[in-house]
């Protein structure tokens, strides 16, 4: 009775260790353009670059969320609730600050953060700015392609 117990204790703890979480001041600096406030998404990707989870979405109605083409197809697929992680579009030469948990399992992985970015009428980036889930990753200032100017990331 005394192995079974150790045993199921030794696997709780494996499993919190696994399901702990860091969170993140996401600081998120758009580039000057001219036009409507673009929506991104934030999410994990593997190290096969395909979406594993939402980290959160700029941008909260969702009848534009189809122009974020290769999550809208994850998200059609996996049907995640979003409605937690939604805040507000983000407009040219804005400044937004979220707060991202991530997996602490997932760090050092070969995992990405990717931020998928959309405007109305529009060029569409699918990969806008990828940070890579490393020690050093997650402590630089990271450049975007497009709508976004960088990211910067600081653990809370």
């Amino acid at each position: 009775m005394k192995s079974i117990l150790k045993i199921a204790l030794i696997c709780l703890i494996s499993f919190q260790a696994n399901a702990q979480t860091s969170k993140y001041k996401c600081m998120l600096q758009m580039a000057n353009y001219m036009g409507e406030g673009a929506y991104i998404v934030v999410s994990l990707v593997n190290a096969n670059g395909d979406y594993e989870k939402t980290l959160y979405v700029m941008g909260d109605d969702k009848k534009w969320s189809k122009s974020l083409k290769e999550w809208n197809k994850f998200q059609s697929k996996k049907n995640e609730d979003i409605s937690a992680k939604t805040g507000a579009s983000v407009t040219g030469g804005d400044r937004s600050i979220t707060t991202i948990e991530i997996e602490n399992s997932k760090i050092n992985k070969g995992y990405k953060l990717r931020f998928e970015s959309a405007v109305e009428d529009q060029k569409y980036y699918v990969s806008d700015l990828e940070i890579p889930l490393t020690t050093e990753g997650l402590a630089a200032k990271t450049d975007g392609k497009g709508y976004i100017r960088y990211v910067r990331l600081n653990k809370i």
